[in-house]
């Protein structure tokens, strides 16, 4: 796979989990220490050379293409006041980031998002970041994916582990391992019980995928609430081409759910160097009064 250079970040979900916040503030702009869920994704994009920024939005989702957009009165304000370190964050991402933006008018599901960016694709090879999916890792993950995708000439999906318990909550995998970390993928069971789960690879939003994938999106039956999941197109897709998964390098925090989004939230703090001896003095003092 070759002229890899855009990504598709799926951002028009309702965000029912953080309500009632969400009513008002889109699940992506949701802060992890002082910077948006979305901008962690969107610098794992450019770390990984993707270019070209496709966000997939809907309705009540405007203060996402706000905030890739310069602020005139802000960095007014800023300047008037020489807040330099502040106003090069600020000017920082509409700088580095080509954004473009399609609207999914109904929220029908991840291989419905994907879908609708189709005609910006143009019939290349892209990724996919699901922005709350935070993954810490030295080499970005997306890139990960890429360099396997290049030399295997074929898509790959990002894999983690999880424990038996788990696997009901993440599609799930069956596939040939190649090596310690990747496999060669035969079939996906979306949230399986632990009984008839075919492995505890469970599948996490990085994707490198073909442009062929539409061919098959179109042809996925919507499923529950009329929602074409991405999961049906890549079962299809494997039947007749290679497909792989790759187990990525890094921690992976789960930016949809509270708790995961709380630890995420206090890992990324402890690693400022100007929080760190703040935020380990409050944890302690709250530890020690809930064991009183």
């Amino acid at each position: 796979m070759k002229n890899l250079r855009k990504v598709v970040f799926p951002a028009a979900g309702l965000g029912t989990r953080f309500l009632p916040v969400t009513k008002s503030t889109p699940k992506e702009m949701l802060p992890i220490v002082d910077k948006p869920l979305i901008q962690y994704g969107v610098e794992e994009a450019l770390k990984s050379g993707f270019k070209d920024i496709i966000i997939v939005t809907g309705k009540g989702k405007n203060a996402i293409e706000d905030y890739f957009d310069y602020s005139y009165e802000l960095e007014d304000v800023l300047s008037k006041r020489q807040d330099k370190e502040i106003l090069e964050e600020i000017r920082r991402m509409p700088k580095e980031v080509d954004v473009a933006y399609i609207r999914q008018k109904n929220p029908l599901g991840l291989g419905h998002a994907i879908m609708c960016a189709e005609n910006l694709i143009c019939e290349e090879p892209f990724g996919v970041i699901l922005a709350d999916d935070i993954i810490d890792a030295k080499i970005p993950v997306l890139k990960q994916l890429a360099e396997v995708a290049k030399k295997m000439n074929a898509p790959v999906i990002a894999l983690m582990e999880v424990s038996k318990e788990m696997v009901k909550k993440y599609g799930i995998v069956k596939g040939k391992k190649i090596n310690n970390r990747l496999w060669e993928i035969e079939d996906m069971v979306e949230k399986p019980d632990i009984s008839s789960a075919p492995s505890n690879l469970a599948i996490i939003g990085r994707y490198i995928l073909p442009s062929k994938i539409f061919y098959y999106l179109k042809k996925v039956k919507p499923g529950k609430n009329g929602e074409i999941q991405l999961t049906d197109a890549l079962k299809m897709y494997a039947k007749n081409n290679k497909i792989y998964g790759y187990l990525f390098e890094g921690k992976r925090y789960d930016g949809g759910d509270k708790l995961g989004y709380l630890e995420a939230n206090i890992r990324f703090a402890l690693k400022r160097k100007e929080l760190k001896k703040g935020l380990l003095k409050i944890l302690s003092q709250v530890i020690e009064n809930e064991h009183k």
